[in-house]
C-alpha cells in the first residue's frame, strides 16, 4: 500500500472556517470527480468538497502547511496520503484503502 511520496502530480488544497477550527480538504487532482468504493464503503471526491473557486493547486510545502493548520482534514491520494505519512502527519496503520486510492483523516486534538 504506501511507498515513499514521489511527487507525480498535483494536488488540490482547500480551506475553510468552521465553528470547530479550519478543516482543510486535499487531494491528488486526479481524483477530483471520482468515486471510489471498496465494500460497504464508498468514497466521492466532489468539486463542492476539495474544489471549487477556493481550492489552490499546491506544492508538498503547502500542503504541509496547510494540513499542520488544520483542526480537521480530509485526504485523498495516493501522492496527497503518502506526502502526509512521509511528513509524519499521519499514521500509516490508520489509512483506508478504498477501490485504487487511499484516504486518510487528520484531527488534531
Amino acid at each position: 500500500m504506501y511507498e515513499q511520496w514521489v511527487p507525480t502530480g498535483t494536488m488540490l488544497l482547500r480551506e475553510r472556517e468552521t465553528p470547530k477550527g479550519l478543516l482543510v480538504s486535499l487531494c491528488d487532482r486526479d481524483c477530483l470527480g471520482e468515486t471510489y468504493a471498496e465494500g460497504p464503503v464508498t468514497l466521492e471526491v466532489t468539486e463542492s468538497f476539495y474544489g471549487g473557486p477556493e481550492a489552490e493547486e499546491v506544492d508538498e510545502a503547502a500542503a504541509i502547511d496547510g494540513l499542520r493548520r488544520a483542526s480537521v482534514a480530509n485526504i485523498v491520494g495516493e501522492t496527497a496520503v503518502t506526502m502526509a505519512i512521509d511528513a509524519g502527519l499521519v499514521d500509516e496503520d490508520r489509512v483506508l484503502e478504498v477501490g485504487d486510492t487511499l484516504h486518510a483523516q487528520l484531527l488534531w486534538l
